[in-house]
Order: C-alpha cells, then sequence, then structure tokens
C-alpha cells in the first residue's frame, strides 16, 4: 500500500509556471509506474504524464514541451513541473501509483490557468 498527497495548485496566469509534488508514505523506489492525471470539471480523467522506476517518461500530446515529469527517490517524491500553462491546463491535478495490480490516488490539487 501506498499514501499519496498531492501540493503545488494554484491559481496563476496564462504563461506562468507551477510545480507540482506527489509526496508518497513509502519508498517510491520500486513502484513500478508513478503518474500524474487531470480531471477538468464535466470532462473523464485524463492521463498527463509517467514516469516508470526506470525512468523513461511519457506525456500526453497536449503538455508535450510544456511539463515535465521526475522523481526524487530519496525524497519519495514525484513532481511535475508545468510551464507555458494555458487556460486549457485548469484541472484538478491527481498523483498516481501503479503498485502491484492496483492503482493508488492522491486526493488532488486544483490547477487554475486564468486568460
Amino acid at each position: 500500500q501506498v499514501q499519496l498527497v498531492e501540493s503545488g495548485g494554484d491559481l496563476v496566469q496564462a504563461g506562468g509556471s507551477l510545480r507540482l509534488s506527489c509526496a508518497a508514505s513509502r519508498s517510491i523506489f520500486s513502484i513500478n509506474i508513478m503518474g500524474w492525471y487531470r480531471q477538468a470539471p464535466g470532462k473523464q480523467r485524463e492521463l498527463v504524464a509517467t514516469i516508470t522506476s526506470g525512468g523513461y517518461r511519457d506525456y500526453a500530446d497536449s503538455v508535450k514541451g510544456r511539463f515535465t515529469i521526475y522523481r526524487d527517490n530519496a525524497k519519495n517524491t514525484v513532481f511535475l513541473q508545468m510551464n507555458s500553462l494555458e487556460p486549457e491546463d485548469t484541472a484538478v491535478y491527481y498523483c498516481n501509483a501503479k503498485l502491484q495490480e492496483f492503482d493508488y490516488w492522491g486526493q488532488g490539487t486544483q490547477v487554475t490557468v486564468s486568460s
């Protein structure tokens, strides 16, 4: 099992930057895949970015070149650096961990981008 706590969401103007953090309750060294998802009002939750235990990264097309996911195993934390934010990035952002056959989620953090 693992508990995940997100932080870093805020209100920001278009073109601005934010860094989201996801702190895990245990070592993330052996967690196969960790990632960020988001859900905008009236829309389904969608994948934003993932990173494997080996460091392989994958991104949604809509955020490629603007967002970077990285993990600090020593701090048991996964980060999402978001640059050049757009109003379309407004959503609740959720951290996810895939551990064995289970999915674990955080409570989410709100990101609002004003135009």
